[in-house]
């Protein structure tokens, strides 16, 4: 499945991480270990303004099906079962949560050679419904997703999006917010062994003609340590500066400043990852 191209939800992916992937502007801290059994803990607390939460969450893996469990502060049980190649490219995911009993949900992934095709029922008696289909290659995608709430018979949600791929830039258009929302977005690697790319996304409001952009670059001054920085319309700008100080271990600290914020026009984030 070299050339099967990507989920419809991979469409603008590249230049969306560029802009927001590792942003964090609160207090965050995670330790993940994995036992010789093959089980995986991870533990993450954030803290937000004085309120600070946290979760356990714990990944084991046998064979073709892998259980994930995450219990929060708030009490909360979220199980995920997921079975890999049922079939060939073909993937089964059933989710739930304690003690909403209205969570249960059922996802069927399916990557072929030319379309990926991802689908979502709710569990219960007034499911949501979601379809979302790819096609192409992986240098050139077509895709659509929608959304349909048999309690009210209506869509909740239908987008679209085409996205255009090659080694060294990917650049995406899509329809977004039920037609009200064109969103398009770039990105061109510059040099890939110094991680260092630039990046543009650009929403277009059709009911208002009202626009917005972020752009936005990453640099790995050396193999451990990458820079970002970006800026939107509305004058917020914001850098970022990760370093893996030991294998998988990170410690990452986002500033932004905005200077139409008049309370607290600065903030700053620091998320440690720890990985023993």
């Amino acid at each position: 499945m070299g050339s099967a191209p990507a989920p419809f939800s991979d469409i603008g992916k590249k230049a969306r991480d560029l802009l927001t992937k590792d942003y964090n502007f609160n207090h965050k801290f995670s330790l993940a270990t994995i036992s010789s059994a093959g089980l995986g803990i991870t533990a993450t607390g954030v803290k937000v303004d004085e309120v600070f939460v946290g979760d356990i969450s714990t990944n084991y893996k046998n064979g073709k099906t892998t259980v994930d469990v995450k219990v929060d502060t708030n009490s909360n049980v979220s199980t995920t079962v997921t079975v890999n190649e049922i079939i060939s490219g073909a993937k089964t995911a059933f989710s739930f949560k304690i003690p909403d009993q209205k969570s249960g949900k059922l996802d069927v992934q399916y990557l072929g050679d030319h379309v990926a095709i991802d689908s979502s029922i709710g569990m219960n008696t007034n499911p949501v419904l979601e379809l979302a289909a790819a096609i192409g290659s992986k240098e050139f995608v077509v895709g659509t997703e929608v959304g349909f709430d048999s309690t009210s018979a209506t869509f909740t949600k239908y987008n679209a999006g085409i996205s255009f791929n090659q080694r060294d830039f990917s650049a995406a258009l899509m329809l977004a917010d039920k037609g009200e929302t064109v969103r398009a977005s770039y990105i061109h690697f510059l040099d890939p062994l110094n991680r260092s790319a630039v990046a543009a996304e650009m929403f277009h409001r059709l009911k208002t003609s009202e626009n917005s952009f972020t752009i936005g670059t990453c640099h790995a001054v050396d193999p451990l340590t990458l820079l970002k920085a970006k800026l939107s319309n509305n004058g917020k700008v914001s850098v970022l500066c990760q370093h893996e100080w030991r294998p998988k271990s990170l410690v990452t600290i986002s500033a932004e400043y905005d200077p139409k914020s008049v309370i607290s026009p600065s903030r700053l984030g620091l998320v440690l990852a720890l990985k023993p």
